[in-house]
């Protein structure tokens, strides 16, 4: 056991890691929670669906220090191109897929996130488009966009490099995938719906919360 006085013990190399360590990691989290709160902003504001979505991808892009994002959502069997951090004017609503098309159809068939660190391009699910620098970029994370229970979109975030998704990424863009479904939901209501709205009466006609077992 280490029997130093308590300011040798922290200045020990040992101790000063774990205090940088949890510093920084105190840091991400602080920067994970102003992201949320954000997001949640484009949410209650007057904003148009096309500038919410690109203001997501740009917080995003932010955040993860990516050199993409992009937002696909569902369009009967097809995932078309919404909203991206570069946008490009060929390819916004040009650039579509199917839903068993790509690690992106993946993903919202599946429902579930992938993350790939390095060479995404030959993970056998990928999809080339030709169109899209994205096409030779290494590594790919994507989560569903959730609406009312439902996959509605999907988010994909990458990096030219590689690069290894952490546990607080992962879980950022999985949250964000839900306000955006809370988005695309609340961007269907007409501004008058929610002001004259009984929200009392919505609630209680809802019925009591049954515990779970």
């Amino acid at each position: 056991m280490y029997a130093g006085t308590g300011a040798n013990t922290a200045s020990h190399p040992f101790f000063m890691s774990k205090g940088k360590d949890l510093e920084l990691r105190l840091q991400r989290t602080e920067e994970q929670l102003r992201i949320f709160q954000r997001v949640s902003r484009f949410m209650v504001r007057e904003m148009s669906l096309q500038e919410v979505l690109q203001g997501t991808v740009s917080l995003i892009a932010e955040f993860m220090e990516c050199d993409s994002c992009l937002i696909y959502l569902i369009d009967d069997d097809k995932l078309v191109l919404c909203a991206a951090n570069n946008p490009h004017p060929s390819t916004i609503g040009k650039v579509k897929l199917r839903m068993n098309e790509g690690l992106t159809g993946w993903v919202a068939r599946e429902r579930r996130m992938v993350a790939i660190p390095r060479e995404a391009y030959n993970d056998p699910r990928f999809k080339y488009f030709g169109e899209l620098a994205e096409d030779t970029f290494e590594a790919f994370l994507s989560a569903p966009v959730i609406a009312r229970n439902r996959v509605v979109g999907v988010i994909n975030v990458q990096h030219k490099q590689p690069h290894q998704h952490s546990g607080v990424e992962m879980e950022t863009l999985t949250t964000i995938g839900e306000q955006v479904g809370c988005s695309l939901v609340l961007a269907r209501m007409e501004p008058n719906a929610v002001s004259e709205a009984n929200h009392v009466e919505l609630v209680l006609a809802s019925g009591p919360v049954r515990p779970r077992l």
